[in-house]
């Protein structure tokens, strides 16, 4: 899409990174795990009971996956990166938001 904007071909031999600074789009995988980023930071910081909270904080259900299904929940990725107290980590914003970028450029990777 990028490139069509600039009206480039694949033959102008131009780096994906050349052709973003230009357009000045944002990369829309980066954007979502940023804003996932910050929505866990802010579920951790609940201080009641909420509902956000107690599903963030549920382990599942109990027994076996059906075939096919994926056995990555979505605070997994948060986990890989703030470890498995996230929560706890979470209530301290300045810690939280310097390790924003690290989790953002791991999702780009994958």
């Amino acid at each position: 899409m990028e490139r069509s904007i600039l009206k480039l071909r694949r033959i102008d031999k131009k780096r994906n990174t050349d052709i973003r600074n230009k357009t000045k789009l944002v990369d829309a995988l980066q954007h979502t795990m940023t804003l996932k980023w910050k929505w866990a930071g802010h579920i951790a910081r609940y201080q009641d009971k909420r509902w956000t909270t107690q599903t963030t904080n549920w382990p599942g259900p109990s027994g076996k996956r059906h075939r096919g299904r994926q056995k990555k929940r979505w605070a997994d990725d948060i986990a890989k990166i703030a470890g498995k107290n996230w929560t706890t980590t979470a209530q301290n914003r300045h810690n939280w938001k310097k390790m924003e970028e690290a989790f953002t450029r791991t999702g780009a990777i994958q």
